[in-house]
């Protein structure tokens, strides 16, 4: 079995900001009057704080399930590699100053009026805890490992996990 440790504030920060600036799409997930509802959303940026910022449509799914439910989660996956779950709180806003921050080019994909849409918002994250797994040696490693392991019968887990409390 790997190594588990569990990560409280400013090392959950860090763990936050390794894992998912380097993964950068996510599935978000918010809450409509039935059920989960997930979508992939690339983040803009993670604060110090281990916010994370999201560029939306003002009239898409998830801006209208968080006005009536603020709980979201949030999943990171770069498979035989990292994982990151969040829970947390978001909140949407219409400032034209961080939309400004914010703004890359190829959200105009999803955002044809471009940074002056007035359709744009600002969804922000407050993770309040969540749960990682890496692995200690990198991606080739790790599937070696998880190879030899399926062909000995033993276990060979070159991985890290824990909590993450903010």
């Amino acid at each position: 079995m790997g190594d588990h440790k569990d990560l409280t504030d400013e090392f959950a920060v860090d763990k936050i900001k390794d894992l998912a600036e380097h993964i950068k799409t996510c599935m978000f997930c918010t809450y409509n009057e039935y059920r989960l509802q997930s979508r992939p959303m690339s983040v803009q940026k993670i604060d110090d704080l281990g916010q994370l910022w999201f560029l939306s449509d003002r009239n898409s799914g998830q801006n209208a399930e968080i006005t009536l439910n603020p709980m979201v989660e949030i999943f990171f996956s770069e498979p035989h590699d990292k994982f990151l779950t969040l829970h947390g709180t978001a909140s949407i806003s219409y400032d034209r100053e961080t939309i400004e921050k914010l703004w890359n080019p190829v959200v105009k994909i999803w955002m044809p009026g471009g940074i002056d849409d007035p359709n744009l918002s600002v969804i922000k994250v407050i993770p309040e805890d969540g749960y990682y797994w890496n692995n200690k040696n990198g991606k080739m490693v790790a599937i070696a490992k998880m190879t030899a392991a399926f062909v000995t019968g033993k276990t060979m887990d070159d991985g890290i996990e824990g909590s993450l409390k903010l």
